[in-house]
């Protein structure tokens, strides 16, 4: 029902910012919730940050707080999540997901339906 891609992965130094991007495909965006997760090697995934349909709730993983923000724009069916002050241990693959409006739940995979494939975020120091 919806396809995601997700880019603007890339190289940092400690300290440096990112911003990066996941375009749904489809006319079904709004109707979902939004993440964030990332996998950083040998680690499990885990959530970075949620927005809900229309933009109005958000939530992030302690980490993250103060540091990231997600926003989306469904008028361009794209979701964003900047990265600021970002630390070596922010590396890792960032995924985007969708979940249907049933899913109340935002930090386990499963409370998602739809996955994009993947960014590479590399900070270095």
């Amino acid at each position: 029902q919806v396809q995601l891609v997700e880019s603007g992965g890339g190289l940092v130094q400690a300290g440096g910012s990112l911003r990066l991007s996941c375009a749904a495909s489809g006319r079904t965006f709004s109707g979902y919730g939004m993440g964030w997760f990332r996998q950083a090697p040998g680690k499990e995934r885990e959530f970075v940050a949620g927005i809900s349909r229309s933009g109005g709730s958000t939530y992030y993983a302690d980490s993250v707080k103060g540091r990231f923000t997600i926003s989306r724009d469904n008028a361009k069916n794209t979701v964003y999540l900047q990265m600021n002050s970002l630390k070596p241990e922010d590396t890792a693959v960032y995924y985007c997901a969708a979940k249907a409006l049933v899913v109340t739940g935002w930090e386990r995979d499963r409370d998602y339906a739809y996955w994009g494939q993947g960014t590479q975020v590399t900070v270095s120091s």
